[in-house]
């Protein structure tokens, strides 16, 4: 019985074109979607400091001649200081998250099962 070889489908250049444009705008989606939801991109909180000082600003002695030597004084740097990011995530928006991507590679090796197979048969069955 003659062996036979997997030769993969061709696709034009307009095709590659095509499915290249569409994964670039599936990743941008995938990105941006996130922040204009609001799931993502936490943002800043600002705190707030009574005493205007490299102390008063949690700086100590090596911190403050780092930020001197920027060429900072204490009522510069009080902005940059003073803003933090926020850290916090939602476990809900991880859990999605993590559903997605897990279907994601579910799908695509459901999906790609007969390619596997006959790549698989060709290079080792006998």
């Amino acid at each position: 019985m003659a062996r036979q070889i997997y030769s993969p489908p061709k696709q034009s250049m307009l095709g590659q074109t095509i499915d290249s444009l569409f994964l670039l705008f599936l990743v941008f989606v995938a990105l941006f979607v996130p922040l204009w939801l609001g799931l993502a991109g936490g943002g800043k909180t600002t705190l707030e400091f009574a005493d205007k000082s490299w102390t008063g600003l949690g700086q100590n002695a090596t911190m403050s001649s780092a930020w001197e030597q920027l060429g900072y004084t204490p009522e510069t740097a009080t902005e940059i200081i003073a803003s933090r990011f926020d850290y916090s995530f939602d476990p809900i928006a991880m859990l999605i998250t993590a559903v997605v991507v897990i279907g994601y590679f579910y799908i695509l090796v459901h999906f790609s099962r007969r390619e596997y197979r006959d790549v698989i048969a060709e290079r080792f069955d006998k």
